[in-house]
């Protein structure tokens, strides 16, 4: 083979093998309400835990005394007796 038949030879492999380096991709999966499911959704809360939460408000509670108060709160709900009267300050 002479010099001009191997560089003709290269060339062409080269042409072929560069061609799937242009060729498009796939364009991205457009998004489904499976992937929009897949977030957690809002946690519904009891009407004990929204009462616990207005009697906190009310009170002007943030934090770790929020936190507390609302914990005893739905316990004592739940029982069945009355949410707490007093704060424990």
């Amino acid at each position: 083979m002479t010099f001009t038949t191997r560089l003709a030879v290269v060339a062409l492999a080269s042409l072929l093998a560069s061609g799937t380096a242009f060729a498009q991709t796939a364009a991205p999966a457009a998004k489904t309400e499976a992937t929009t499911t897949d977030k957690k959704a809002p946690k519904e809360h009891s009407a004990e835990s929204l009462e616990c939460s207005k009697q906190a408000d009310a009170k002007g509670l943030h934090g770790k005394e929020r936190k507390k108060f609302r914990s005893e709160c739905i316990k004592t709900a739940k029982a069945g007796t009355a949410a707490p009267a007093a704060d424990k300050k």
